[in-house]
């Protein structure tokens, strides 16, 4: 084949995936989401770091990309699992949970999802690749990080299936972890001791003092009069069963903030401090939820969304659903048309800090306790929940697919996330080159 052939088909076949990552952002970030000009300019620029933000920034992509595969080990549709529905590297942190545990578990539930666990199984696998591939790590202790995951992985959901472990109790704490994992809890346990605080945001007297951060601002009279009308909607959405007296969610503050995460550009906060009990404060965070991006790709389910038309409460019963302890203030309410979520907001969180993961050892830890942890939200989303849609176990259901093959499992998942490892980075290089291409997404009006 000639010189110019070849060029000519590849540069046929970089044009038209450029094309295609230009169609999927504009529907998604321009169109669906409504991303103002300056909030595509702001979650682009964060896109455009490493390949790793790319993926975090374009889980569209991803499902536009995976759910056309004929993969052998998806669950049958009517045996859906709970999916966290953006499952990576940093949805999975330490922080202070409800009752003054220090934890290391998923912690965010927006694109909270009905369809096959595999999903979030390919989404995480190819982020530890990425995140890998930062910290200089070869192909073959990749693979061998990859294969410890979805090892682990099985291995955990067999004692769930077996009973010897229950997902409802299991929790990831500085007695059961090692490595980075458990280093960032002990910094935590100890950043919450030396506060003196009794509860996590208990004693402080402003929203400032819990975030400290200078991006939040104060609600016009006009918009605080709009808050506190719709917040009698967000206490009511709360079960009576956990539910407190009034007062304790009397708002004694109130600010905003547009949304900072890669995914959540563009999505309106609110930051709520309320009386407490026992005039402690609390801060409440109220966080804009819309369509998770699953659902675009999915088969529809009516069942799941006849109980679940409030964005809100879609993302609620997600976090209800896999967490260990639920969070007594989780609700949700609308905002000007919006649809939101409420839930305590703790001072006290914590993301893995990167230098840790540079011995071998310590990335390996690290992927089993995460393989660990996804086996656990998926096996509890089916145990407890109050409005529960499942009729089946999901960890007998992703058993029945995956044990008797469990190499083969294990060998396609390895090669599979390999390869769109590679998807990745070179979609990466196009859309930085999309970004250059067009000025009016890369520049500030």
């Amino acid at each position: 084949m000639s010189i110019d052939i070849r060029n000519e088909i590849m540069e046929t076949k970089r044009y038209l995936r450029k094309q295609l990552l230009a169609t999927i952002f504009n529907q998604f970030d321009g169109k669906l989401m409504g991303l103002s000009h300056e909030d595509r300019v702001k979650k682009y620029k964060k896109m455009s770091k490493d390949p790793y933000s790319f993926f975090r920034g374009s889980a569209y992509l991803f499902y536009y990309d995976v759910t056309g595969l004929p993969f052998t080990f998806h669950t049958p549709e009517d045996k859906p699992t709970w999916l966290l529905g953006d499952l990576h590297f940093d949805n999975i942190s330490a922080f202070l949970n409800e009752k003054g545990d220090v934890v290391f578990d998923v912690d965010d539930f927006d694109e909270g999802y009905f369809g096959s666990y595999l999903y979030d199984v390919l989404r995480l696998v190819v982020s530890i690749r990425l995140m890998s591939s930062q910290h200089g790590y070869t192909g073959d202790d990749t693979d061998d990080f990859v294969k410890s995951f979805l090892n682990d992985y099985i291995g955990q959901l067999q004692r769930f299936h077996s009973g010897e472990e229950d997902p409802v109790y299991l929790q990831f704490t500085k007695a059961n972890t090692t490595g980075p994992i458990q280093n960032v809890l002990h910094d935590l346990e100890g950043e919450w001791t030396s506060s003196g605080l009794e509860s996590p945001t208990s004693q402080f007297d402003s929203i400032q003092s819990v975030l400290d951060d200078g991006n939040l601002v104060d609600l016009s009279h006009q918009e605080k009069e709009e808050f506190l009308r719709v917040w009698e909607d967000y206490i009511e959405s709360i079960p009576v069963s956990i539910k407190k007296h009034s007062q304790v969610y009397s708002v004694k503050d109130v600010m905003k903030k547009a949304g900072a995460g890669i995914g959540s550009t563009g999505l309106m906060r609110y930051y709520i401090m309320i009386a407490g009990e026992g005039n402690k404060n609390i801060i409440l965070e109220a966080k804009e939820a819309r369509t998770p991006i699953p659902a675009y790709f999915f088969p529809y389910d009516e069942t799941f969304w006849k109980d679940h038309q409030h964005q809100g409460r879609r993302v609620v019963h997600t976090q209800q659903a896999m967490h260990h302890k639920a969070d007594p203030y989780l609700g949700y309410m609308t905002i000007n048309g919006h649809d939101f979520y409420v839930r305590e907001r703790s001072p006290f969180t914590n993301e893995l800090n990167t230098d840790d993961l540079q011995e071998l050892d310590s990335m390996l830890e690290t992927v089993k306790t995460m393989a660990k942890i996804t086996a656990k939200i998926h096996a509890r989303a089916d145990v407890d929940i109050e409005d529960g849609l499942m009729n089946h176990h999901s960890e007998e259901a992703i058993l029945h697919e995956i044990e008797s093959n469990r190499n083969e499992f294990i060998q396609q998942l390895t090669l599979w996330s390999a390869y769109y490892q590679k998807v990745v980075e070179s979609d990466f290089h196009l859309f930085n080159e999309w970004r250059s291409e067009n000025p009016e997404i890369t520049e500030q009006n």
